[in-house]
């Protein structure tokens, strides 16, 4: 007899690994953030293994500026409260996911009293971090910006010198068949990015850099094209 977290773990969605220029790590390669979620809770250990990712990211005069205010189903009010703040259009999946996550950057630096300028993105190095965590652990990430800022800061009760940045949901990836059939069709269709030659530059700002000029050697690897 097949046990449930067997069959939980069997209907687990796996995406396609990313058909990169260069080989990466299967934990980003396989990354992605999808909309549909299976119900099935995430274990208490894996949840602290997120979090210590976080924890131990780096940040300007290793301030660490990240907070989070975090829930499962169980945590009805606060799940609840951070589904409210979620723009409609995210709301409508992100309600099934087994965890949210709001995450909150300080905007002082505490040592000094100076506005702490590069606290947001540090914060997104830390949810970086928890994010290639949860790849290794089977869990998949989904972080949206379309959340209502001042609602999680009046539900949430996050005082001043806190600011809401991004709310982001974690749990076991489902199969997109799952989904209404407009996230449907998003879900299943490709990844892409912007080329390196757009974005990498050095002599001249908009010329594309030669350090990321694609070798032959490099193309010719079957590993790249994974």
């Amino acid at each position: 007899m097949t046990t449930q977290s067997e069959s939980d773990i069997t209907n687990t969605f796996v995406p396609q690994r990313l058909d990169t220029r260069a080989p990466l790590n299967e934990l980003l390669s396989s990354r992605r953030s999808p909309r549909a979620f299976s119900e099935r809770q995430i274990e208490p250990s894996k949840i602290v293994a997120l979090f210590e990712a976080a924890r131990w990211s780096p940040s300007s005069a290793n301030e660490q500026p990240w907070h989070f205010v975090a829930a499962t189903k169980e945590d009805t009010r606060i799940y609840n409260a951070l589904v409210e703040s979620l723009m409609e259009g995210n709301r409508r999946w992100a309600q099934r996911a087994p965890m949210l996550v709001l995450g909150v950057a300080q905007s002082v630096y505490l040592k000094i009293g100076r506005a702490y300028q590069h606290a947001w993105y540090d914060l997104g190095q830390s949810v970086a971090n928890l994010t290639v965590q949860a790849s290794a652990l089977g869990l998949a990430v989904h972080q949206m910006g379309g959340f209502d800022a001042g609602k999680a800061r009046e539900f949430l009760s996050i005082p001043d010198g806190y600011e809401p940045v991004i709310v982001f949901a974690v749990g076991y990836a489902e199969r997109p068949e799952t989904l209404p059939d407009d996230l449907r069709k998003r879900e299943e269709g490709p990844r892409s990015r912007k080329p390196l030659e757009v974005m990498v530059f050095t002599e001249e700002w908009g010329k594309p850099s030669r350090l990321v000029e694609v070798q032959n050697s490099m193309t010719s690897d079957p590993a790249s094209r994974n």
